[in-house]
């Protein structure tokens, strides 16, 4: 069994200088056939034009990451973090028992493109924190391809930013041609295609499915997916509670 969510199917904002793709119920977005995948509660992708942003407001009890595809992103906090996040760089903020932060594009002339990612905590309350950190380029190059390099965990190994919660994202790169296989275990499994064009095959489904830029595929326990890259891809794994 596989829970597939096409990117021509997602909700979609256009507020001028805000465009977004949402691949679960969000805001003025509802669809209670998508309302998160296991702890996963939004991927938001989105634009925004040069100069402009989300004013300040207030999270609690929320896992935030920034997954910024192109351009850079501007963080502002009420706990005093101030950052620039640019493409190839990963941003967490645990909200906590609250928060108030802004976020919005830097740039006089670029657009800033974005993956808004949020992750339903195991815990409620407790102080707000922040932590970034820099992955390399945001699309495949030849020093780097063909492999799963994990980005957030539950308990920060491998380097990796930490959550409050019993899951993991790491970044699938790679070239064309090449393959990989994940596999859930006792767990489930999401995967969203951030650039390129993969062949799935899912160990409980007869027939494979192509993916393209902003399609996932979402798989159960005890199941595995084969990916076979058309072209350079990268994506993103979730490794998630069952």
């Amino acid at each position: 069994m596989m829970y597939l969510r096409k990117a021509g199917e997602r909700g979609n904002v256009n507020l001028g200088w805000l465009e977004s793709q949402h691949s679960f119920s969000f805001g003025h977005y509802y669809d209670p056939k998508h309302m998160g995948f296991s702890a996963l509660r939004v991927i938001n992708d989105d634009i925004v034009q040069a100069g402009r942003g989300f004013e300040t407001h207030g999270h609690r009890d929320m896992e935030i990451i920034s997954y910024v595809v192109s351009g850079a992103l501007k963080h502002k906090d009420s706990t005093g973090n101030e950052y620039i996040v640019p493409a190839g760089d990963i941003q967490v903020m645990s909200a906590g028992k609250g928060i108030m932060h802004s976020e919005y594009n830097p740039s006089q002339d670029e657009l800033v493109n974005f993956l808004q990612i949020w992750i339903v905590p195991n815990q409620k309350g407790g102080e707000p924190s922040y932590a970034q950190k820099t992955i390399g380029s945001a699309t495949t190059d030849e020093a780097s391809v063909s492999h799963l390099e994990l980005l957030v965990s539950a308990d920060g190994r491998e380097n990796s930013l930490n959550i409050k919660q019993d899951a993991a994202i790491s970044r699938v790169k790679l070239a064309n041609d090449e393959l990989i296989s994940l596999k859930t275990g006792a767990r489930k499994g999401y995967l969203h295609i951030i650039s390129g064009n993969v062949q799935i095959s899912v160990q409980s489904e007869p027939s494979p499915v192509t993916l393209r830029a902003g399609d996932a595929i979402g798989i159960f326990e005890n199941d595995e997916i084969n990916l076979k890259a058309e072209s350079d891809l990268v994506a993103l794994w979730f490794d998630l509670p069952k």
